[in-house]
């Protein structure tokens, strides 16, 4: 563009502008993910942003562990090579992907993003089963199906990470609508707790409309509301959460409101299990209360570890 309007390299450097990435030079900084994505699209050809970036993008759950990568994550077509550039991670297998338009942006579609995590399954890197069924959950949510994401698996020829996504699969559901409901919906239903519907409207006997609880057991009239602090903790948002809670009650349901602090240790989670099974009327010697802990690698990931250990130990005996 500088050649454009006639500017020479040093008159591009006189102006002291921006330089967000390599050939770019913006009047103000760009600081935020669409506008450092926009800077770098004026230099890359025939890409699309892909994995992290897609995922923040796209507006999907991604752990805090993930937040001090500031990386933009690109993909391109094996034959073009992946991209080189610093700050910018190249990937290659554009063409076995849906692309979609973005604000202006190419960007890797929900499903085949989902699927490209599963590369993130490694030592050394925070991301594991359960956060493959969060972002799960928010593309099954978002698309109004999960099939999206076994076909867009089925598509791969040897997916790395294949064995967590499969398992990941297994526990994705529609209908959750933020990290905290799918990981507290995955406490109670690996303790072996029937599960729940998922954000479906309540209406009084009178056809007044109550709410859409996270959770809820329509045969016993029990709802779960997960109270994340972000939202919910105000004094203002309290007060309206109580409103609320009670035209359920007075409905004849009954409210367990569960907060951050009820799911993120062993102890609070075998006591919201035990709160949970007494309300659906479960007995407690029918829990799996040794299988309520959060999950990073996949149940067969650990066989094959272990059995790579067994051989090893029989090796050096």
């Amino acid at each position: 563009m500088a050649t454009v309007w006639g500017l020479t390299r040093r008159q591009v450097y006189a102006l002291d502008l921006e330089s967000p990435l390599r050939g770019v030079r913006t009047v103000q900084p760009a600081e935020s993910l669409h506008a450092r994505c926009a800077a770098a699209s004026l230099v890359l050809e025939c890409h699309a942003f892909s994995h992290v970036t897609a995922a923040r993008l796209h507006g999907l759950p991604l752990p805090r562990a993930l937040d001090d990568d500031r990386r933009l994550h690109v993909m391109r077509d094996a034959r073009d090579g992946a991209v080189r550039r610093e700050n910018v991670v190249g990937h290659r297998g554009l063409l076995e992907r849906d692309v979609v338009g973005l604000h202006g942006l190419a960007v890797v579609g929900l499903a085949d993003t989902w699927v490209d995590f599963g590369e993130l399954i490694r030592p050394g890197v925070p991301f594991g089963l359960d956060d493959l069924v969060v972002l799960g959950d928010a593309v099954a949510t978002t698309l109004g199906s999960a099939d999206p994401l076994h076909e867009a698996l089925a598509a791969r020829v040897r997916p790395r990470g294949k064995l967590t996504l499969l398992e990941a699969l297994e526990w994705i559901r529609v209908g959750s609508e933020s990290a905290g409901e799918t990981r507290t919906r995955l406490v109670l239903s690996r303790a072996g707790l029937p599960e729940p519907e998922l954000n479906v409207p309540i209406f009084s006997s009178t056809g007044r409309w109550l709410g859409r609880p996270d959770m809820r057991w329509p045969e016993q009239r029990v709802l779960l509301e997960y109270q994340g602090r972000e939202f919910h903790d105000s004094e203002d948002q309290r007060a309206l959460d109580a409103v609320r809670f009670a035209g359920f009650e007075e409905d004849c349901w009954t409210v367990v409101a569960t907060w951050n602090d009820d799911v993120n240790s062993d102890e609070a989670r075998s006591r919201l299990v035990l709160r949970m099974a007494d309300l659906l009327d479960r007995p407690v010697e029918s829990l799996h209360l040794s299988e309520i802990h959060p999950r990073f690698f996949s149940t067969r990931m650990l066989q094959l570890a272990e059995l790579r250990a067994r051989r090893l130990r029989q090796h050096g005996g």
